[in-house]
């Protein structure tokens, strides 16, 4: 009787711990499948999370990329966020550390926003700048054209106004002369009979040149070519030089002026042959010549 009831127990204690057994190995495989359901989870919110900071490397990159100029703010965030990944790829999913980076995320979000902004600041007032720079050189060359035109016309004015300051001759005349007893001048042709050389020009009227006065050069060529009384040489600085045979001064005064100067033969008597007469003024233009011959 005692033994069957032993038995008993322990069937019932067998039962007990049976049913203990199974309530503890169905806790486990729950708490496996929990697990493993947390996992796929944290691993689902690492990946959000890279994926989040991947496409704010990417919004950066194209950021510099457009930027005219290196943005070192831009360069500095963006290098920020390559360690970011970095770091997130290569930790140990956990709940605190994923709540950790999504608010890092936020933050980098909202630093992306202002330095976007920044740089459309910077990329709008490079754009004006452009502009005005681009306007200023517009400005600028409209100047130095109308400048240039200044010089030009300045220069035209000032080459017409000494074309027409200069003075000209109306009249050129050589004539061969004898002096007789009494003292007066005959013309002759006769070399043998010449004692001087006559030479007389017309300066024309001009209201614009400079009144005061003036010198101009008298040059004889003699048959055989050469000046006559030929050591006297004017030369001008950077400029044409010439020997000439005698120079005269007048006064000029804007009017009509008749001059006649007389030239000797330095040499003795004149030769028989061609002669050529040359009138240059004070810049060394010439302003006529005449020819005669003397038998």
């Amino acid at each position: 009787m005692a033994e069957t009831k032993n038995n008993n127990g322990l069937k019932v204690l067998a039962g007990i711990l049976g049913v203990i057994l199974l309530g503890t190995i169905i806790y486990a495989v729950n708490l496996y499948q929990d697990s493993k359901k947390n996992e796929s989870i944290l691993l689902k919110e690492k990946e959000l999370v890279v994926e989040d900071l991947t496409s704010l490397k990417s919004e950066y990159d194209k950021a510099i990329m457009e930027s005219n100029q290196t943005n070192e703010e831009l360069v500095a965030a963006r290098d920020n966020i390559a360690k970011y990944i970095d770091s997130v790829s290569s930790m140990k999913a956990d709940l605190a550390s994923l709540s950790r980076y999504r608010q890092q995320v936020s933050v980098l979000k909202r630093e992306r926003e202002e330095l976007l902004k920044q740089v459309d600041s910077l990329k709008q007032s490079n754009t004006m700048i452009a502009m005005q720079r681009d306007s200023t050189f517009v400005e600028l060359e409209k100047q130095n054209m109308f400048n240039d035109s200044l010089v030009v016309q300045n220069t035209q004015l000032a080459d017409a106004v000494e074309r027409g300051s200069a003075l000209n001759l109306t009249g050129f005349v050589v004539d061969a002369v004898r002096e007789r007893n009494n003292g007066t001048l005959r013309s002759t042709k006769s070399a043998r009979r010449t004692d001087r050389l006559k030479v007389c020009f017309t300066v024309a009227d001009n209201v614009i040149a400079e009144a005061g006065d003036r010198e101009f050069y008298i040059e004889v060529l003699d048959p055989n070519g050469n000046v006559m009384g030929g050591t006297n040489a004017k030369t001008l600085e950077e400029g044409p030089s010439i020997t000439y045979t005698k120079n005269t001064n007048f006064y000029y005064e804007n009017a009509a002026l008749d001059v006649c100067d007389y030239i000797s033969n330095y040499a003795g008597e004149f030769q028989k042959g061609n002669y050529m007469v040359n009138v240059y003024d004070d810049g060394l233009k010439l302003l006529g010549t005449s020819k005669f011959e003397l038998n």
